[in-house]
C-alpha cells in the first residue's frame, strides 16, 4: 500500500537487514510519570508489519498511556520511537498522523448531529467537497466490508454502525498503524466478529500494522498474531498468540493464579462461562417492574414498555449494549427518573416514582454505575459516606453522634474489609476497590429487600473484581433479590442466574443461565429476533 510520505522514506532508509525484518513500530525503555504515578515504566514493545498486535492488561495497567505517546497525545519523560528502522519524534497527533499512525478510540469522537460524510472529513482544512467525501465513504466502506450510508446523521445509526464510521475515518487515509482501544466494549458478539474480520482484511490486502488493546482473553487469543501484556506499568510478558492458552495469559496479566470464575469475568474468557449454569431460585417476587415508561427532558424515549420480576435470592442480570436504557432503569430505581407511565413495585407494594428516598425507603439498596457522581462525596471522610443514607442510626436527640458515627464506621470497615487508615480519610483518597466497598457496605447495611449493582466491577483490578462478585453471590444467598446490570457479558455470565436483553428501553427476550445460547444473546442484544 501507499504510506505517508515520511513512513515510506523511514521504509526505504533500513540498510542492515531486509525490509520484512524491520518492525513497523518500536517504542524503546518509554516511562511516562504523572507525579508520583508511573503511568509506564521503561516498556518496550516492537511489532512486526503486517500483524495484529494485542496489547493485554488490567484497567490501569498502561496500555492507553503508552498509545497516547504513540499517537502524540502525551509527551514520554524519556525513550523513543522507531518508525520502519528510523528514529522519529511524535510531539503532536498531527505528526503522528503524517507518519502514517491512525487511533480509534475507547468513546468515540462523532458528532451525532452531523451526516456520516461530514464526519469522516472533520479536521481537514480547506474547502470541504462534499460529493468526493460521500464517495469515499462508499468506496472505503465497500473496500472493507464497512458500509454505512454517508448521508446518514450519526445519531440515527446503531452502535456498530457508528464503529464503522470511526474506522472509516482512520482506513480513508490508509494508515501504516492503526491502534484500536477496547474496540469491543460497545459492540454485540456478532460485531465484533465482523470488526475483527475487517482487521484481518486489512492486514492481509494492505500490510497494515494494527495494534490492538485490550483486557480481554477471548479476543486477543482470536484476533492477534502476537501479544505483550502488560501489569502496573510494565512489560510483564510477550508471548506467540498460537502458542498461549487464556489461563497463562491471566496469570501473566494479573501475577498470580486466578479463580476460574473469576478470571472468567475479569478478564473477558468466555470458556469456562458457556459451560452449565447456576439454577434460579424460586422465591418470592421482591421488584417488579411493569410497561414502565420514561423520557428525556428532549422528548426521547429512555424507557419504552419495560417489564421485569426479581425474586428473593435472586440475580437478574441486564444485558446489553451501552445506552439501551441501562441508566435510566438505575436512575429509575435510585429515586432520580420519574415515569410517564407503569408501576415499580417492591415486596408487592406500589413505590412512588421520582420521589427522593422513596426506592430506599421501600427497602431497594443502590450501587451505581458512577460511584464518584452519584454513590460517594470524595470531600466526605469514609464514615461520613457510610451512613449518607442512614444518619438516624447514628444521631442523638437531634445532632449526629460522632461516637456513633465512628463506632459504626470501624464495625463496616473491618466487616467489609476496607482498607484505609481511619474513618476520618477522605474518600477521594482511597482507591477505587476501596471506594466501592464503602458505597457496598453502605447500602448492605441498611438490610435491603432489593440490591440494585450497575457496572459493579467497572476499574476495579482482580482482586476487588473478586471480591465485589462474592458478596454479590452472598447478598443473594441471604435472601435479597439482587438486579445486576452490566455490559460486560461475562460479568453477567458469571453471577446471573437469569439473563434478559435490554434494547432500546425495553426487555426484548430472557434466558435462565443454564440455558444461555451465546448466539442468540448476540442477536438479541442486537436488535434482532432470536
Amino acid at each position: 500500500m501507499s504510506m505517508p510520505p515520511s513512513t515510506e522514506h523511514a521504509r526505504s532508509a533500513g540498510t542492515a537487514a531486509p525490509a520484512a525484518a524491520v518492525p513497523s513500530v518500536e517504542l524503546r525503555r518509554i516511562t511516562k510519570r504523572f507525579g508520583s504515578v508511573v503511568a509506564c515504566d521503561d516498556v518496550s514493545l516492537s511489532v512486526r508489519p503486517g500483524e495484529i498486535h494485542g496489547l493485554l492488561g488490567q484497567n490501569g495497567a498502561g496500555k492507553s498511556t503508552l498509545m497516547k505517546i504513540l499517537t502524540g497525545l502525551v509527551v514520554p519523560d524519556s525513550g523513543e520511537i522507531m518508525m520502519a528502522g528510523r528514529h522519529v519524534e511524535v510531539n503532536d497527533p498531527q505528526t503522528a498522523t503524517a507518519l502514517g499512525i491512525a487511533m480509534v478510540h475507547q468513546h468515540f469522537s462523532l458528532v451525532g448531529r452531523m451526516r456520516v460524510w461530514e464526519n469522516a472529513v472533520l479536521g481537514e482544512l480547506g474547502r470541504v467537497d462534499r460529493d468526493h467525501a460521500r464517495r469515499v465513504v462508499n468506496e472505503v466502506g465497500e473496500r472493507y466490508g464497512l458500509a454505512v450510508n454517508p448521508d446518514a446523521y450519526v445519531d440515527d445509526l446503531s452502535t456498530g454502525e457508528r464503529q464503522r464510521v470511526e474506522l472509516i475515518k482512520c482506513l480513508r487515509r490508509r494508515p501504516g498503524l492503526l491502534i484500536l482501544d477496547e474496540p469491543t466494549s460497545v459492540l454485540t458478539l456478532a460485531e465484533s466478529r465482523e470488526l475483527f474480520s475487517v482487521l484481518r482484511r486489512v492486514t492481509t490486502d494492505e500490510n497494515t500494522t494494527v495494534i490492538l488493546i485490550s483486557h480481554k482473553l477471548d479476543e486477543i487469543l482470536h484476533a492477534t498474531d502476537r501479544v505483550t501484556i502488560m501489569r502496573g506499568g510494565a512489560v510483564v510478558a510477550r508471548r506467540d498468540t498460537a502458542g498461549t492458552d487464556a489461563r497463562d495469559l491471566a496469570r501473566a496479566m494479573v501475577g498470580r493464579e486466578p479463580a476460574t470464575w473469576t478470571a472468567a469475568s475479569a478478564v473477558g474468557s468466555m470458556d469456562a462461562l458457556v459451560q452449565g449454569g447456576r439454577a434460579a431460585t424460586e422465591g418470592d417476587v421482591r421488584l417488579r417492574l411493569t410497561d414502565v415508561r420514561a423520557t428525556a427532558r428532549d422528548g426521547r424515549p429512555l424507557l419504552s414498555g419495560l417489564s421485569l420480576h426479581v425474586r428473593a435470592g435472586e440475580i437478574l442480570g441486564i444485558a446489553g449494549v451501552e445506552g439501551n436504557g441501562q441508566a435510566a432503569l438505575g436512575d429509575l430505581l435510585s429515586s432520580l427518573l420519574d415515569l410517564d407511565g407503569g408501576t415499580v413495585e417492591v415486596g408487592g407494594s406500589a413505590v412512588p416514582t421520582g420521589e427522593p428516598g422513596a426506592m430506599h425507603r421501600a427497602g431497594v439498596g443502590v450501587v451505581p454505575e458512577d460511584r464518584h457522581a452519584s454513590g460517594c462525596v470524595l470531600d466526605m471522610s469514609v464514615a461520613e459516606n457510610l451512613v449518607l443514607t442512614d444518619l438516624d442510626q447514628v444521631s442523638g436527640s437531634v445532632l449526629v453522634s460522632p461516637r456513633k458515627l465512628r463506632e459504626r464506621a470501624a464495625r463496616l470497615i473491618e466487616e467489609f474489609d476496607i482498607a484505609v487508615p481511619s474513618p476520618d480519610t477522605p474518600m477521594r483518597l482511597l482507591s477505587g476497590g476501596n471506594q466501592q466497598k464503602v458505597v457496598l457496605a453502605r447500602e448492605l447495611a441498611a438490610r435491603p429487600t432489593v440490591l440494585v449493582a450497575a457496572q459493579p466491577t467497572r476499574g476495579l483490578d482482580v482482586g476487588a473484581t473478586e471480591y465485589m462478585t462474592e458478596r454479590i453471590h452472598q447478598a443473594a444467598r441471604d435472601g435479597i433479590a439482587v438486579l445486576l446490570i452490566s455490559t460486560e457479558l461475562e460479568e453477567i455470565l458469571t453471577l446471573a442466574h437469569r439473563v434478559a436483553v435490554i434494547h432500546r428501553g425495553a426487555i426484548v427476550g430472557e434466558m435462565t443461565r443454564a440455558d444461555v445460547d451465546l448466539e442468540r444473546l448476540g442477536l438479541m442484544m442486537g436488535g434482532r429476533a432470536a
